[in-house]
């Protein structure tokens, strides 16, 4: 860190923070360790995150991540190290309705429960793709919170009467943790209910649908403390003395935050894992017709800016091919998966990770199959080769993302940040920089705990900006450059590929 940030950092004591990450596939618990103004961060305790499918739906198994949360305190409190705050963060769009008397009265769907099909082209033939928009600048997902809710007024009414309110997943960790219920703001913003404009909920939209204010959680900005620690956690887990912070609930906050990137506007981010969340970071929304119909989203980050991304399938198509192949007994880790694809014939087979086809569990590489066979491609006859594809199919996606925000926002975008664990891959990296022609400077992997634990920092004093939470990534983590290889090969791949998309969208 500059000393002109901290002229005497190295003879204070070090500062401790705790991020509660939790993913869709797993959970994480990482502590932090702030010192010299350099970040150094220790995995302390992972598990799976299930869900469960009981008559016809499927839910998050709330209270196994509740134990699974308590048991890494516990592991923590007995290294008897001064922890100053906690907070946790979680995927966006998925809730918790929680009572006056109970704290959650039902275990909350998961976002792919298919309940909210119908709700979702409902409001688009009666509300309107352009007032949701311009109200909220989200992105039209069926997945989205709004359609959720409506789908809950429809057919949960009794539920509903005798709730308080709804939380995102992680800040109903946070009030489980701290006993206040609040929405932090880059959660509210996923909902497709907050208007990003005028910094609350759209009462427009909660009119419309019949949502009373009375639901409506009160929203606070990133990195606000909530409160101590309740003294029956403390007691459960020996940890004492701890604050709980609402920093970025929404993971993807956090991630963006932990991008090591400069202060000049030339970079966009990739926050790669089993969603691709790819954008800019912008001052203010950006709610114009082009974004809307590009399928662009407003979502807010530290301090008020806006995240403007597309939020498209990332490695969902891996993990579901993986998963199949696991069920028939083939079992392949990630790195042999690389190593495979990287062996086989590059730009044979070419998908459209934007099929509606892929976004759905279930036998992915029989999706693939018929997917080459309607565009009269060679069908993948090796793991490698099925790899290969998804990986330099994402590759075509991002430029092409890419060069619909340079078109979008006027910005000449020279650098591309990738964050979260598929940065990890390196031939993943190489093949974005190659298919894109822009400079990839990849990593951290652990971006989202990072951001989550910074936030904390500056919610305690210890980090005073953005930019200088950005410096202490830069400070404390390394970062791999892969630079575009020219190659005409791509430029008739990427012809090809937006042939495949304009026929198959």
């Amino acid at each position: 860190m500059s000393e002109k940030h901290s002229p005497h950092s190295s003879e204070k004591e070090p500062s401790y923070y705790i991020a509660c990450d939790l993913g869709a596939e797993s959970g994480r618990v990482v502590l932090g360790t702030l010192a010299g103004g350099k970040l150094e961060t220790e995995e302390i305790h992972r598990f799976l995150n299930l869900p469960v499918s009981y008559l016809g739906s499927t839910r998050w198994d709330i209270l196994l991540m509740f134990r699974e949360l308590k048991t890494a305190l516990r592991k923590i409190a007995k290294r008897n190290i001064p922890i100053k705050s906690l907070s946790v963060d979680s995927w966006g769009v998925d809730y918790v309705w929680s009572g006056a008397s109970q704290a959650m009265l039902i275990p909350p769907y998961i976002y792919r429960d298919p309940r909210t099909e119908s709700c979702y082209q409902r409001a688009l033939q009666e509300i309107g793709k352009e007032l949701i928009y311009a109200e909220t600048g989200i992105q039209f997902m069926v997945i989205n919170t709004l359609y959720q809710v409506m789908a809950d007024l429809e057919r949960s009414q009794d539920i509903l009467q005798m709730a308080q309110g709804f939380l995102g997943i992680a800040d109903f960790f946070n009030f489980l943790f701290s006993g206040v219920r609040r929405a932090e703001m880059s959660f509210a913003s996923t909902t497709q209910l907050y208007n990003p404009v005028q910094k609350t909920w759209s009462k427009l939209l909660c009119d419309l649908i019949g949502l009373t204010s009375r639901l409506l959680p009160e929203i606070i900005p990133a990195g606000t403390a909530l409160g101590p620690l309740l003294a029956e956690v403390e007691k459960e887990t020996g940890l004492k003395n701890v604050q709980v912070v609402a920093t970025c609930s929404h993971d993807t906050g956090g991630a963006v935050a932990a991008v090591p990137a400069n202060e000049l506007p030339d970079w966009a981010y990739l926050s790669s894992g089993t969603w691709s969340l790819i954008g800019v970071e912008l001052r203010a929304p950006l709610l114009t017709p082009e974004a809307r119909q590009s399928g662009f989203t407003n979502e807010v980050g530290v301090g008020g800016s806006i995240r403007f991304l597309r939020n498209i399938i990332g490695l969902w198509m891996l993990q579901e091919c993986r998963r199949e192949w696991e069920r028939e007994g083939r079992v392949f880790d990630y790195a042999d998966l690389m190593n495979m694809a990287g062996e086989s014939e590059p730009l044979r087979i070419l998908l459209n990770p934007d099929d509606p086809r892929f976004v759905k569990s279930g036998d992915m590489p029989a999706k693939i199959e018929a997917f080459c066979c309607e565009t009269h491609q060679p069908i993948p006859q090796t793991p490698g080769q099925f790899v290969r594809a998804i990986l330099e199919s994402l590759a075509l996606l991002y430029r092409d993302t890419l060069n619909l925000l340079e078109t979008i926002t006027s910005r000449t975008i020279r650098h591309l940040h990738i964050v979260g664990g598929g940065s990890r891959s390196d031939l993943l990296n190489q093949l974005v920089a190659d298919a894109t022609s822009r400079v990839v400077l990849a990593g951290p992997v652990e971006s989202t705990a990072i951001g989550n634990i910074l936030v904390q920092a500056m919610a305690d004093g210890e980090i005073g900006s953005l930019p200088q939470l950005r410096e202490t990534v830069r400070n404390s983590f390394s970062i791999n450059q892969f630079h575009p290889r020219s190659n005409s090969d791509w430029r008739i791949a990427y012809e090809k590929f937006r042939k495949i998309r304009s026929s198959k969208s």
